[in-house]
């Protein structure tokens, strides 16, 4: 059985959460376009036919849950920062060299 040592786990786990932050930055963007798309529609839906436009047009995207997913993807790659830190805190204990 291999154990991977702190800075392997540590790194591995900020690459997860850097392509974690980036996956949801594009899904909000993403979001965010379609809302801004379902708003032009149902204004000029509006404008060409009042009565009609309040029946359907269809309701806008929630970005909510992307957007509390890309906060648990920043907390997670400040924990692997941390656990980083100290294994770098560890290593220089144990060799007794700090930087």
């Amino acid at each position: 059985m291999q154990i991977q040592s702190a800075f392997a786990a540590g790194m591995q786990g900020l690459q997860r959460a850097s392509a974690g932050i980036t996956e949801e930055a594009v899904n909000i963007n993403r979001q965010t376009q379609q809302n801004r798309s379902i708003e032009q529609t149902a204004a000029a839906q509006a404008t060409a036919e009042p009565a009609a436009a309040a029946t359907t047009s269809p309701a806008p995207v929630d970005i909510n849950q992307s957007l509390l997913r890309l906060e648990q993807q920043q907390l997670q790659g400040q924990a692997n920062v941390r656990s980083l830190r100290t294994a770098d805190e560890m290593l220089g204990s144990i060799i007794d060299v700090r930087v």
